[in-house]
């Protein structure tokens, strides 16, 4: 109950200013696009409500169990103002979260802030007897009574009536509050989840994970192909023909043989590191011998940032692909946040609960992060989408920058 009233009140705190300004924001720019302001606005102002419907995405799986799967039509990277603005406002998705918008601000509201008010309300009652009641019913007493609920407080033998009255309420809120907080998620699928079309857009989305992931693979055995044929492939073929020197002028030159020997022994060196490096980035050893935790951990202690990791992942292991990918997206975004945050420290989280594994990377940088225009989160948001996995980003202007990750552990 007490987890229920204070989530949703967060949650009513919240809902209720940013999707009204969002709401706002988006109609008055889909309102100036004719004038062709609109067409530079929308997609910025539409990438900020995918973030927020994403950020609450994220808080129905964790806090409600409702898995919500966005279902955005990608919109190319290189795209005109007009192509970007017009290709966000055909996708259905861009309606139903203006729609749930106006469903949050209201009903949405009215549901969080209920789950918060009932053990609240009740707790009044309860404390009438212990002196509340002069606070709350004095200044009335020229006026009539203060009602709590049907009792009129008046003095202290109505206060104790009000104390049981407020006990009974707190035993409803300890059963209505956690469903109450339930209905408001469920509210939340009902109208930011697909609709009829689910299954033509579920269709739609996997073919696209599976163009995304089949293009991943050629980039990254293209890569591999590379690092080989330019890499240790030519440290040993140098090493070769050292060796083949080195064996000719054995007897005619010694010298110069062990020359030869000492730099083929120094190529072998490198091609060796070089090899190790290519496997860790294609499966790091240590995520296969000791699991997700490990790894991350390994891969923070390279980072020149202070960084911090906390591991909850109850003793099991997802799939190897599973947490393949969930490494390889921490990584991925530990990078952006060395590279471009300015942070000097990071935090990071591992969580596993409800059959979905939860990656949160927290760093107390510049913000601004954001997915799009080439940025290496879109790259991961990619990779997420083959696994149904939800990337959501909240990073506003100055920071900090908090980036979640969940996949799906079956």
């Amino acid at each position: 109950m007490v987890v229920a009233a204070g989530r949703g009140l967060a949650l009513a705190l919240t809902a209720l200013p940013v999707s009204v300004l969002c709401l706002t924001l988006s109609l008055v720019s889909i309102a100036l696009v004719p004038v062709g302001v609109g067409l530079v606005t929308t997609p910025w102002v539409l990438n900020g409500v995918r973030t927020w419907a994403n950020w609450r995405r994220v808080l129905a799986a964790e806090w409600g169990g409702q898995r919500i799967p966005p279902a955005y039509r990608p919109v190319a990277e290189d795209a005109n103002p007009w192509a970007r603005t017009s290709g966000m406002l055909r996708d259905p998705a861009t309606w139903r979260d203006l729609g749930w918008l106006y469903v949050d601000m209201t009903a949405g509201f009215v549901t969080a802030l209920l789950a918060a008010v009932l053990p609240l309300y009740a707790l009044e009652g309860l404390l009438m007897p212990a002196g509340l009641w002069w606070a709350v019913a004095g200044p009335h007493f020229d006026h009539g009574p203060y009602w709590y609920g049907f009792v009129p407080v008046q003095g202290q033998r109505t206060a104790f009536a009000a104390g049981a009255l407020g006990a009974v309420l707190l035993v409803a809120a300890y059963f209505l509050a956690p469903r109450v907080l339930h209905a408001h998620f469920v509210l939340t699928r009902a109208v930011l989840g697909p609709d009829r079309s689910q299954l033509a857009e579920r269709v739609r989305v996997l073919t696209e994970t599976r163009r995304d992931a089949v293009d991943v693979s050629a980039a990254e055995l293209r890569r591999i192909e590379r690092d080989l044929h330019d890499g240790a492939q030519a440290r040993l073929v140098a090493m070769g023909m050292d060796l083949g020197t080195a064996e000719a002028l054995l007897d005619k030159d010694p010298e110069t043989a062990k020359k030869l020997l000492a730099q083929a022994r120094r190529s072998s060196a490198e091609a060796l590191t070089e090899l190790r490096d290519l496997v860790r980035g294609i499966h790091p050893p240590v995520l296969a011998e000791r699991g997700l935790g490990d790894a991350v951990r390994a891969l923070a202690l390279r980072l020149p940032v202070a960084t911090e990791v906390t591991v909850e992942l109850d003793g099991r292991r997802a799939d190897a692909p599973v947490e393949s990918a969930a490494y390889f997206a921490v990584s991925e975004v530990l990078t952006n946040a060395v590279k471009h945050s300015g942070a000097d420290r990071i935090w990071v989280d591992l969580h596993r609960a409800g059959g979905v594994l939860r990656a949160t990377v927290t760093d107390n940088g510049k913000g601004g992060a954001r997915v799009g225009a080439g940025s290496g989160l879109s790259g991961v948001e990619r990779r997420l989408g083959t696994f149904d996995g939800v990337l959501a980003v909240s990073s506003p202007v100055g920071g900090p920058t908090l980036v979640t990750v969940e996949i799906p552990c079956a």
